[in-house]
């Protein structure tokens, strides 16, 4: 396997980490508005997120800092072809890290609901845009020759696309649903489960259109696999949620992710953004890729940065590990 190769695996890997992460606490934004019944539980729900939402957005750094210095040529017709999506992405996700610590900074209700409204919609917009952003990349866009982005930004969101919006939306708001159950206690914890249960029956019906869609235009044997390991997890986690088992159910959502994401990648090699126009102008994992010493050095620094990466974010997820209710909110001191 050629180090280009190895790097396209590594890129999937740091995506897949990102939605995993990033997408239960999406998911938690959004069941702001539709789980939280007062001012107080959806303090609970953002609780349960504080600590570590900031530390879920470095995958995305690190996914996007690694195609820019992995795969140049691909990073450039990325961002420029999307540039409104993704910049629509950016600016939500700025918004919401404000939103996030601005919230609690003056005692007006008025004045913490606008944030919190604030938290809802730059969660759903970046989990809709995400999951249209990756159809595309699957599906294939106009490049031409010189593998620049010659379509509008309307064709963007073709069906399959948007298909895959509502995929990403549904699907983080059922794994932030699984993460609320097993992080609170009490009456919230109980409905959490069972808007799990709501959520997680349509996002089966959106995933499985969008993933058999996926493997009929694109798939092989091994997609396949991701597949019915996606089905098959997602099926599990609804049976685990059903069952009062939060810990399972979230692997189970969590397993749910990976494989839809795997199943992308995996009917995407060796291109990295495939041409509509004419397959010779697709970019590749060759075409695309920064030269061979660039990407042993990225190599190395992997190695030796991602380990301790990986233990500090596992030490922050042990330290905020317990549950926790409205019990435990405290009255705000100003």
């Amino acid at each position: 396997m050629e180090l280009h190769d190895i790097w396209f695996v590594l890129i999937a890997v740091l995506w897949t980490g990102y939605f995993f992460l990033e997408g239960f606490d999406f998911g938690v934004g959004i069941l702001t508005r539709l789980l939280a019944r007062d001012r107080t539980e959806k303090r609970v729900l953002i609780n349960t997120i504080g600590p570590v939402w900031d530390g879920n957005e470095v995958w995305l750094l690190t996914a996007g800092g690694a195609t820019f210095a992995a795969f140049p040529e691909w990073y450039a017709t990325l961002f420029s072809g999307f540039y409104l999506p993704l910049l629509a992405i950016l600016i939500c996700l700025i918004i919401r890290g404000v939103a996030f610590e601005y919230r609690a900074k003056r005692p007006e209700e008025s004045w913490q609901r606008r944030w919190e409204t604030a938290i809802f919609w730059t969660s759903l917009i970046p989990a809709f845009l995400w999951g249209v952003a990756f159809g595309n990349i699957v599906r294939g866009v106009k490049l031409d020759a010189d593998f620049e982005y010659v379509g509008h930004v309307w064709e963007l969101l073709n069906p399959y696309a948007l298909l895959g919006g509502l995929v990403t939306l549904t699907l983080f708001t059922f794994h932030g649903a699984v993460f609320t159950a097993l992080k609170t206690v009490g009456e919230i914890r109980q409905r959490a489960r069972a808007t799990a249960t709501r959520v997680g029956l349509v996002t089966a019906v959106l995933a499985a259109a969008f993933l058999l869609w996926t493997q009929a235009d694109k798939g092989d044997g091994s997609s396949l696999v991701a597949l019915a390991a996606a089905v098959a997890a997602l099926v599990a986690a609804l049976a685990a949620n059903r069952a009062g088992r939060e810990g399972w159910s979230f692997a189970f959502s969590g397993v749910t992710i990976v494989a839809a994401v795997a199943m992308l990648f995996l009917t995407l090699f060796p291109n990295v953004m495939p041409s509509t126009l004419n397959e010779d102008w697709s970019l590749t994992v060759t075409n695309a890729s920064s030269s061979p010493y660039t990407l042993k050095i990225m190599t190395w620094l992997a190695v030796i940065a991602t380990p301790v990466v990986l233990l500090y974010q596992g030490w922050t997820y042990w330290v905020f590990r317990k549950r926790i209710g409205t019990q435990h909110i405290a009255d705000p001191v100003h």
